[in-house]
């Protein structure tokens, strides 16, 4: 064959490949999830483990850190350890920027809950991310505010009578070229109900409804029953999430197990009575597999770590079938215990967050990040209704129970949520501990 049709062969050949590339990205865009007010990219990771049980590639999903996940009190003031509604949209900005350089796409999809779907369209509308974003799907928002006080607290970011809030939603409340989904909940969201219980303002009026989360022009989707989390993180939310961003529906919202999974992230930590997500320089972690019926340590740690000036802790090659306690030591913390449910898929935003002391007396402590624990869940520890949860109150607003551990000995708590099951050992012993059961969805 001469020279001529071997070069013309290898265009056709090279041609045909940037148009699969093409339309691959044209179907699986980057994603950049942002988080809500003092929370994690961490809570993102079944959502990433679905996307990806659905084919989606993980080197497409990304997930923002905030540095300082909570908003100011006054936009205007600075506070230590608090962001401002500049510093949340420049946070996104980065990470969109690191997605676009590392898949080469034109544009991403942003994702986002809570405080997050002020910060991305704020990052749309005022930092350039139109011409990086193609569509965003936004649940459990507070677009036109958790309260809305025209005399008062004018420097909130959650005030919807205040300049931020104003601004952001004046119209069009979709900018033209972006399409937006929102999820919301038909009236469990506890940051947009009539009555101010759930913000400080109990008996009063907060001037907002079930509604207020929906924007003009956008495909607002109500999941019924939903918290103000679930509009983000759960199953449900995760299909019309998937739906909006590829056209199809997905095919599973089941997590598939990989093989071997290769979980990190970040040590974490508090300050000025907040969370932070900045890293822990010289926190130990020892992980240890457990036995998921008893909780109890089957030997030595299968992992463990200090941690640099950057934070990480891993990466740790877990077991899908194995379920693990992560303990770590701190300067300036107590020693903290987590017992994790399985860990079937690969993630690298798991942080760990460290608290300062906990409540005095003996408490295991069950948490649900992703959620509140409701009225009609099935929430228990050793068999007991969690402390806290108020049959008699219909809005999910509980995410984490302290559950008294009686005895001198060291005890196994068995904390069911809706079908998962994870078995911590508390150890009355170990002075200056906090021991953590975390759910996983």
């Amino acid at each position: 064959m001469s020279i001529l049709p071997r070069l013309l062969l290898a265009s056709i050949a090279s041609l045909a490949s940037m148009t699969a590339a093409q339309s691959a990205d044209a179907k699986f865009p980057p994603v950049v999830f942002v988080h809500g007010n003092g929370d994690t990219a961490a809570l993102w990771m079944t959502q990433f483990w679905r996307f990806e049980s659905n084919g989606y590639p993980a080197d497409h999903l990304f997930a923002v850190d905030i540095p300082h996940p909570s908003a100011r009190a006054d936009d205007n003031a600075q506070e230590v350890n608090r962001s401002s509604t500049t510093d949340a949209a420049q946070a996104v900005a980065a990470e969109v920027d690191e997605a676009l350089k590392a898949t080469g796409a034109e544009k991403v999809v942003i994702v986002a809950n809570s405080r997050g779907c002020q910060t991305a369209r704020n990052y749309v509308k005022n930092f350039g991310g139109a011409a990086k974003v193609e569509r965003m799907v936004l649940g459990g928002c507070v677009h036109h505010g958790v309260f809305v006080l025209p005399n008062a607290a004018q420097g909130s970011e959650f005030n919807g009578a205040a300049p931020f809030l104003k601004n952001l939603s004046a119209e069009p409340e979709v900018l033209p070229g972006i399409p937006v989904t929102l999820i919301r909940s038909d009236k469990f969201d506890l940051y947009t109900q009539p009555e101010g219980k759930y913000v400080g303002m109990a008996g009063k009026p907060t001037g907002i409804n079930y509604e207020s989360q929906e924007l003009k022009g956008a495909d607002n989707r109500v999941i019924p029953g939903a918290d103000h989390r679930e509009t983000a993180y759960s199953k449900l939310a995760f299909e019309i999430i998937y739906q909006a961003i590829t056209g199809e529906k997905a095919g599973t919202h089941a997590i598939v197990a990989e093989e071997n999974p290769v979980l990190s992230g970040m040590i974490t930590g508090y300050e000025n009575g907040g969370p932070t997500n900045l890293p822990v320089p010289g926190a130990k972690l020892s992980i240890y597999a457990t036995d998921p019926k008893t909780g109890e340590r089957f030997g030595p740690a299968v992992y463990e770590k200090t941690v640099g000036a950057d934070g990480v802790w891993g990466d740790f090659h877990a077991r899908p079938s194995q379920t693990y306690e992560f303990d770590i030591k701190a300067d300036g913390y107590p020693e903290t215990r987590y017992f994790r449910g399985l860990l079937p898929r690969s993630f690298r935003y798991m942080d760990l967050r460290l608290q300062p002391a906990p409540a005095q007396g003996n408490f295991i402590f069950v948490k649900r990040p992703r959620g509140y624990f409701g009225p009609d869940d099935q929430a228990t520890a050793n068999g007991l209704i969690l402390p806290g949860i108020d049959p008699n109150d219909p809005v999910p607003h509980v995410a984490s129970a302290n559950v008294p551990v009686a005895g001198d000995k060291p005890e196994s708590v068995t904390a069911v949520f809706n079908g998962e099951t994870i078995v911590g050992r508390y150890d009355p012993a170990l002075k200056d501990t906090a021991t953590y059961i975390e759910f996983t969805d």
